[in-house]
């Protein structure tokens, strides 16, 4: 039996982007008296997706912008499959966090001549409402809220990874969770009245991703493990540039910010000739969703540069505009050898973000009662398609919520339970399983993982294509499954790590997969070549369940509740009256 270390701690934060930060800082604030620590994979302030935010953060402040256009835009690029709840919650609490990241927090971000707060173009938004601190908005909000974290007396568990929630012996309610001190290789089970699951999601099971390196989906996995319910799986955004660093490295796929498009950037294929306008009147300033597969016709029918891929070109607007305006982003292509400013940047569509995840409330429960969730862990806000900026506006407004919700909720009905035993030595056998095997390498399994997903299950998908790519992942796991890992030394055991890595990005996809051959129609992020068309959303419309059963994804489906409004109504109209 596997030795493990025994913590408590009132609130459990598992995750230090927006969400994660924030929710430590609500917590400690509604509730001073309480202990809360927050555990994170890498080192706080330095990992994670938060901190590579580019583009900025939506939020209505601008005269002529209100919550009701914003959340229209959320509607319409979520092709209506959105809980209408948590949108409505996501627009109006932009408008509060905003404030607060910079009168309470210590943010700062550009501003317009006159003081007031600048706001640039997103794509697939009626209103320029994107607030930024140049293209490095996401190292302003994690630095700042760091700092905050440090002088505030919260715990913090670095270089710690959540492996499994942790039921209570009842199974009732949450008791805690057990993770591995990567440090020393260790596992240490911490015992919580109350935790945060804000792991981040991160599509890293695709060839070419931008998440952060460190993410491989732990959060959805260990929820699923846990007997509890992800929606709208198929829904994985691909932003259409990814920088395109050529092959055996893994910069492929890194994210140049859509602000680029939002500013007059041209999408060049091959030949040298701008394309969007064959696929949508708004050019390069379509979503994502439509961007991306355009991009991805392109290559497949192809018209390529010698990289394979496309290119974007900004020159047109003038170098020394380029340079001023996305200075990160310069620098960024130019240590990859490229001029952005003046000369054309390789691009490919790239695994982006998931749009689906847990369920859970507008406060941040879950049901599972003392387990809270917020920010690309959890599913419902953004529908079948995230507008660019709303993703760190989503993780900061829910973090927010689900520490205040669990400073409260703790001193009133969280108590410290015992957990089921039998499930803690289950994960904890789980975990260190490889060890009683050979040691093989696993790079092809990952490589063939990447390869899988990004042919079968990528931009453009049909069911021959999903059917293959569910037995891929079949046989994949049972390679993977049969394939161990020197454990001589624990202690940053990258291999170790990287086989953990594999088996929660497996799972995920398989959810994936699932929901993707289930759903028989093309809409937003989702398309099946062999089902082009969206059914009509007034008659109708249903979000998938993944849930695991006995080791398998079981597949069901929850109608969309049209809490405020119904497709084909609007928000603006009922404004004006």
């Amino acid at each position: 039996m596997t030795a493990i270390a025994r913590r408590r701690t009132d609130i459990l934060v598992l995750g230090a982007g927006g969400a994660g930060l924030l929710a430590a800082l609500h917590a400690k604030d509604t509730a001073p008296q309480l202990d809360v620590t927050i555990a994170v994979k890498g080192l706080l302030g330095k990992c994670g997706c938060t901190r590579m935010v580019q583009g900025g953060y939506n939020v209505a402040i601008a005269a002529g912008d209100s919550a009701e256009r914003h959340f229209m835009d959320t509607l319409e690029g979520g092709k209506w499959l959105n809980d209408q709840d948590l949108a409505w919650t996501l627009v109006v609490g932009a408008q509060r966090r905003i404030r607060d990241l910079e009168n309470r927090w210590g943010c700062f971000f550009d501003r317009n001549p006159d003081g007031t707060i600048h706001q640039k173009a997103f794509a697939g938004q009626t209103f320029d409402r994107t607030v930024h601190k140049g293209d490095l908005t996401g190292i302003e909000i994690v630095n700042r809220l760091a700092e905050q974290v440090w002088a505030r007396g919260i715990h913090r568990m670095e270089e710690h990874r959540a492996v499994a929630l942790v039921r209570a012996k009842d199974g009732a309610r949450i008791a805690g969770v057990l993770l591995i001190d990567m440090r020393t290789g260790g596992l240490v089970f911490v015992q919580a009245k109350a935790v945060l699951l804000g792991t981040g999601g991160g599509p890293t099971m695709y060839k070419y991703h931008t998440p952060s390196g460190d993410k491989a989906c732990d959060g959805m996995a260990m929820a699923l493990r846990a007997g509890l319910p992800l929606r709208d799986m198929e829904m994985v955004q691909f932003h259409p540039t990814g920088v395109l660093a050529g092959p055996g490295t893994r910069m492929s796929g890194t994210i140049i910010e859509e602000g680029l498009r939002g500013a007059g950037g041209y999408l060049l294929g091959g030949d040298g000739e701008r394309f969007m306008h064959k696929y949508d009147p708004r050019g390069e300033r379509a979503t994502r969703d439509i961007v991306s597969r355009s991009m991805q016709r392109e290559i497949l029918a192809g018209n390529v540069n010698a990289e394979g891929g496309l290119w974007i070109e900004m020159g047109h607007l003038g170098p020394d505009r380029v340079r001023r305006e996305f200075k990160g982003m310069v620098e960024r292509c130019a240590d990859m050898g490229f001029d952005l400013a003046a000369g054309r940047v390789p691009v490919v569509p790239t695994a982006h973000y998931m749009m689906g995840g847990l369920v859970f409330r507008a406060d941040g429960s879950t049901d599972l009662p003392g387990l809270f969730a917020a920010g690309e862990d959890t599913g419902g806000v953004h529908g079948a398609n995230r507008l660019g900026g709303n993703g760190v506006a989503n993780s900061t407004v829910f973090g927010g919520i689900a520490g205040d919700a669990m400073g409260a909720w703790v001193p009133r009905e969280g108590t410290f339970e015992d957990p089921d035993e039998a499930a803690l030595d289950e994960a904890a056998s789980f975990v260190a399983s490889p060890f009683a095997r050979p040691a093989k390498n696993l790079s092809p399994i990952r490589d063939a993982l990447l390869d899988l997903m990004w042919d079968k299950a990528g931009i453009l998908r049909d069911g021959p294509g999903l059917a293959e790519a569910a037995r891929g992942l079949d046989a994949l796991e049972a390679e993977l499954d049969a394939s161990g890992v020197d454990g001589a030394n624990r202690a940053f055991n990258l291999t170790w790590h990287d086989w953990l890595n594999l088996k929660s990005q497996m799972l995920v996809s398989r959810a994936i997969v699932a929901a993707s051959q289930a759903r028989e129609e093309s809409r937003g992020a989702h398309w099946r070549e062999d089902f082009p068309a969206t059914r009509d959303e007034a008659e109708g419309l249903s979000a998938t369940v993944a849930t695991l059963r006995e080791g398998r994804i079981a597949l069901g489906w929850q109608p969309v509740a049209f809490t405020r409004l119904r497709p084909g109504e609007s928000l603006l109209a009922t404004a004006a009256e």
